[in-house]
């Protein structure tokens, strides 16, 4: 197989939003570096939240202005609102990242509105960036497979939010299980749902590995025609707002997975197991990727 995949890496925030250990800005420019070096090319940098509510995001303006524009990269910051749009754009983001939750419950607690107000944010948004212009837009469906506070998700809930953000015009949809509940056979069906409703858009999947499906989710997600997949280096990952959330899929595990069976991701194995395993030091534990631990093969 020749076939490309590309694995949006989002170590930088996911993966570090969760941890006790809030890093400087200079460790998570070094990390962002580091990975871009490994063969990173889409990459989410930064979070533009409020940091009294996640402080190991803060500091997200200066990160990026450590980051001289390149244009074989593009550095992506999670946006909520409309005041995340604001200095994402003035922080010079190549992308933005807007979220907006599957259930009720979980966006009062993870963004403090309701679903309905978060799609008008999102449609605000659009509308800014139509007129005003700025970085392109991403739209992140995050709990798309369920929900810690509200049960399970239906595909309704999540068609219809794909819907509006086609409505929207929406270049990329992102469909996130952000605590990790998701199977490969419910993956392969939202996928064809949301296609259907959103046939234009460019579909991405956010996997946590959080009760050990999260390869086989992203195993579903390739044989279905997904070509763009979210991993955090290391395993990293988390959520402050969902309880008992845990890592990404490790992106090394994905590109030796990948590669293995033939795909193409552009990374460069050795170096991205070193990163996971520097940046697990750093953070005091253990990596949560298999590959941290066991290496590639051939050794």
């Amino acid at each position: 197989m020749s076939r490309f995949i590309q694995i949006v890496e989002v170590g930088p925030r996911d993966g570090l939003q969760n941890e006790a250990l809030a890093l400087p800005v200079e460790d998570r420019v070094a990390l962002v570096r580091q990975l871009e070096a490994a063969g990173a090319r889409r990459i989410e940098a930064v979070s533009f939240v409020n940091p009294k509510r996640v402080p190991q995001m803060a500091g997200a303006e200066e990160v990026m202005a450590a980051l001289p524009p390149d244009p074989a990269r593009s550095r992506i910051g999670l946006v909520l609102n409309m005041r995340g749009w604001d200095r994402c754009v003035t922080a010079g983001c190549d992308e933005a990242n807007v979220v907006v939750c599957a259930s009720d419950g979980f966006a009062v607690r993870n963004q403090g509105s309701t679903v309905g107000e978060q799609v008008a944010a999102l449609a605000a948004i659009v509308e800014r960036q139509a007129v005003e212009g700025g970085p392109p837009i991403s739209a992140t469906i995050s709990v798309a497979f369920g929900c810690p506070f509200d049960g399970e998700v239906s595909e309704d809930q999540v068609v219809a939010i794909a819907r509006e953000a086609a409505a929207l015009q929406v270049a990329e949809i992102v469909l996130a299980d952000t605590i990790g509940v998701a199977d490969p056979w419910t993956v392969r069906r939202r996928i064809e749902a949301v296609r259907n409703a959103a046939p234009d858009a460019r579909l991405r999947m956010h996997f946590h590995d959080t009760r050990n499906t999260g390869l086989a989710n992203a195993h579903a997600s390739v044989e279905a025609g997904i070509d763009v997949l979210d991993a955090a280096v290391g395993g990293l990952g988390g959520c402050p707002f969902a309880p008992n959330a845990t890592g990404n899929i490790g992106t090394e595990d994905l590109v030796y997975m990948l590669e293995r069976a033939g795909f193409e991701t552009g990374y460069d194995l050795s170096a991205l197991i070193a990163v996971g395993r520097q940046i697990s030091e750093r953070l005091g534990k253990t990596p949560a990727s298999s590959l941290a631990r066991a290496g590639g093969f051939p050794a």
